[in-house]
């Protein structure tokens, strides 16, 4: 009785040994070499895994790095330029500088420019709301003020306002890395350029029913009127399906358009001084006065 326990472990551990070396053997034969400059990339990248750079992740962002032809189309947002020049120096690229971005919210409907018209009571989520109706609000194209946008961030750098009701971005933290955009169903939140000093001008609507009818719905609304695309001097105002859209290349941040919108839904933050309206409509007034003069003339 022993000797046949022992004679069967001993055939078990045989096989055992044989299976494994046979595993070996073929994992060997059919082993995949991967280039060794995948892992240098991975250890530079910043491992946050967040998809910002449209890849599942910062190994498989560092596996297409290493097999692609150049850097055209590898961005990661987190690391910024910095972690770029170092992929670069790894793979023996060049690499283009890019303008670092930030996440800002397209909607000024707060709770007071906004009013509510009817009372939401069900699953807190955006993407749910978003496809149950359109909104607890007259507008069908602002924020939902469930936070998903928020819950998406990986860094900390959303929160939803109680008293307004909207997301605010805390640019301190923003990496630009893209998942609030995709979080948001209406669509809402753009990564627009920081600018210098962080300084930016933007449209803070995205409503695009006509003038009368955005307005009724929330008083920030833009109402496509295109004051501001003729008053800028710069061509950096296109206005397309009754709302208007500032290009942040062509912007020069001299702020005439948010002083002569009538809604205020043009927004300019972190300007080292207040907006004075005043003192910017007289200017446009006397730069129209002299074009007036000069055509007459």
């Amino acid at each position: 009785m022993t000797g046949s326990i022992i004679w069967t472990i001993a055939v078990l551990s045989g096989l055992g040994l044989i299976l494994a070396l046979l595993l070996y053997l073929l994992a060997k034969k059919f082993k995949v070499e991967e280039d060794p400059r995948i892992d240098e990339v991975e250890k530079v990248m910043p491992g946050a895994n967040c998809g910002g750079c449209g890849f599942a992740g910062c190994r498989a962002f560092a596996d297409s790095a290493v097999k692609a032809p150049n850097l055209d189309n590898h961005y990661c947002p987190v690391g910024g330029n910095d972690v770029m020049k170092q992929v670069a120096a790894i793979l023996g690229y060049e690499v283009k500088e890019k303008a670092p971005e930030v996440a800002v919210v397209r909607c000024n409907g707060t709770c007071a420019n906004r009013p509510r018209t009817n009372t939401y009571d069900g699953v807190q989520s955006c993407k749910v709301k978003a496809a149950l109706y359109a909104g607890d609000t007259a507008c069908a194209f602002g924020c939902l003020g469930c936070g998903d946008c928020a819950a998406a961030c990986q860094f900390g750098a959303l929160s939803m306002d109680p008293e307004t009701g909207l997301p605010v971005v805390d640019e301190q933290k923003c990496t630009a890395c893209g998942a609030c955009v995709k979080a948001c169903p209406k669509t809402i939140i753009e990564l627009r350029p920081k600018g210098p000093r962080g300084m930016k001008v933007y449209v803070s609507c995205v409503n695009k029913d006509k003038g009368p009818v955005a307005k009724k719905a929330c008083s920030a609304a833009c109402i496509g009127c295109g004051i501001c695309a003729k008053t800028c001097t710069h061509d950096a105002i296109v206005l397309e399906n009754n709302i208007a859209y500032i290009d942040a290349s062509k912007c020069k941040l001299c702020r005439e358009c948010e002083a002569m919108c009538p809604t205020g839904s043009i927004i300019g933050l972190n300007f080292p001084k207040p907006l004075d309206k005043d003192t910017i409509k007289a200017r446009i007034a006397e730069r129209n006065k002299k074009a007036k003069e000069v055509a007459n003339a």
